[in-house]
């Protein structure tokens, strides 16, 4: 069972939520609806993970992402799970970069409000990110793979690797990933160190998976 704060501005989408995550066997200690409430629930709470909107009062704008950067700061070991109406890349981007930068092993998540109507690949993906894992919206990542040119380090992959690659946005590990697209693990493995020579990934490097992802967000290799 995950301890819980959530943030939704919208009543409705707040207590459906709130009641999924009660059937998923989840305990919501706060349901608010801005930011500030939000911010203020963490520090009184002290909850496992938190899920926000991105939109919220008063200005519905980033609200909800800049308060889930400020809890991050406060405390890196936060898993944060962030929900958006649409798919906007840039916020994703700076959630993911800003967040990881942290230095906790927190996880990292930003999902489209879409994906919850899957209460099954919602409540995994919660599981996930509260486990230390980085999920992103596969629709997101197609937008970005589909931005990206042939003369940026992501550009370079061939398409194999690109779905590799695009799954473990997902937060997927191997296993699971052969799976999904009917290969083996060590072909799995393969793609993977393909991907990470390809985007300038020390071998050495904790968490290459990470960086591989953030390196997919901005498009371009890690210095």
């Amino acid at each position: 069972m995950l301890r819980l704060i959530l943030a939704e501005d919208s009543v409705l989408l707040r207590a459906g939520l709130g009641e999924l995550l009660d059937r998923g066997g989840h305990r919501v200690l706060a349901a608010v609806g801005d930011a500030t409430e939000l911010v203020r629930a963490v520090e009184t709470e002290r909850p496992d993970i938190v899920v926000t909107d991105v939109r919220m009062p008063p200005g519905f704008r980033d609200e909800g992402l800049r308060a889930a950067l400020e809890l991050r700061a406060r405390e890196p070991s936060l898993p944060v799970l962030v929900l958006s109406q649409y798919v906007a890349t840039a916020y994703a981007t700076q959630l993911l970069t800003v967040g990881a930068g942290a230095g906790g092993p927190a996880g990292l998540g930003y999902l489209l409000k879409d994906r919850v109507g899957d209460v099954a690949e919602f409540l995994d993906a919660l599981r996930r990110v509260a486990a230390g894992h980085t999920v992103i919206d596969p629709e997101v990542v197609r937008v970005l793979l589909s931005r990206r040119s042939a003369d940026q380090p992501l550009g370079r992959l061939t398409p194999r690797e690109r779905e590799v690659l695009a799954l473990m946005a997902e937060g997927l590990n191997n296993q699971t990933l052969a799976a999904r697209l009917f290969i083996t693990e060590a072909a799995v493995v393969k793609h993977a160190g393909s991907i990470f020579m390809k985007l300038g990934l020390d071998p050495t490097e904790g968490n290459r998976r990470v960086l591989a992802v953030l390196a997919h967000l901005r498009g371009s290799a890690p210095a």
